[in-house]
């Protein structure tokens, strides 16, 4: 494994198989400034060149916030409007990198998770939430509409209840997130960090190939249409099948034993 990069904004830290990405600004709420967002890109970049990391967690310090979202002060910038939008473009990257990853991300997420921190929360493939965070895209109430992540919600949420969401600006809780679909699972705070260490040891004993080849298939056939979608499926499959890790789950069922991924 290379050496571990040392980020302004981001902590990175492994445990076995499992590398944590935690936003390290507590006292701030951990907002999603542009150096955030630059270091949460190399974070995972680093993830995804190391073949050690097979699940990466996705957190936020502290116990008040995941993420409050975009640091509003940049709003009130001397910069100019043009470079404050070029810069809100690494929003783009850094969802597109969680995508493209290659490998399950689960967000732990220990406190409130608003407006970018929402779009943040919803890139992850697994979310496990401390039953006293609140979720919400309140953009609106300041006269902004949160355009960086909607196609991210939109792609996990209902469709009624994320206009009301984005229209309304109110806090839904972890529990009302979980009954949509958007949070897979809520517990209390003295729960949180066993519950997330289950699932990630879990995540990193299955076959790293084909968590890749199967995940990278979901959310590319995400915007097919039907036919296509089963035709490009089909073809995928045939990729896991030739797998070794696949003849070896299929040896070790009949043998009656745990599998040993290799990763080939």
């Amino acid at each position: 494994m290379s050496e571990i990069p040392t980020l302004e904004h981001v902590l990175v830290a492994t445990r076995g198989h499992v590398a944590t990405v935690t936003l390290n600004r507590p006292e701030q709420r951990n907002p999603l400034s542009a150096g955030m967002l630059r270091d949460l890109v190399a974070a995972f970049r680093w993830c995804q060149g190391e073949d050690a990391v097979r699940v990466v967690v996705l957190t936020g310090a502290g116990d008040r916030a995941f993420s409050a979202g975009a640091d509003l002060s940049s709003f009130e910038d001397r910069a100019s409007e043009d470079t404050q939008h070029r810069e809100r473009r690494v929003f783009i990257e850094l969802f597109i990198v969680m995508t493209q990853l290659g490998k399950p991300i689960v967000g732990r997420i220990n406190g409130h998770a608003l407006a970018g921190g929402m779009g943040l929360a919803g890139s992850c493939d697994v979310l496990v939430a401390v039953d006293t965070a609140t979720f919400a895209t309140p953009e609106i109430n300041v006269g902004v509409w949160p355009m960086m992540i909607q196609a991210i919600l939109a792609r996990n949420i209902p469709r009624k209840v994320l206009l009301e969401m984005l229209m309304l600006g109110e806090r839904f809780t972890a529990i009302q997130m979980q009954s949509v679909g958007f949070v897979n699972r809520v517990v209390a705070r003295e729960l949180l960090d066993a519950t997330v260490a289950d699932i990630a040891d879990k995540l990193a004993k299955k076959s790293p190939i084909v968590m890749r080849l199967g995940r990278d298939a979901f959310y590319q056939e995400q915007d097919m249409d039907f036919e296509p979608a089963l035709d490009y499926l089909y073809g995928e499959l045939l990729k896991v099948a030739m797998t070794e890790d696949a003849k070896e789950g299929v040896r070790a069922f009949f043998e009656k034993r745990e599998p040993e991924f290799k990763g080939t």
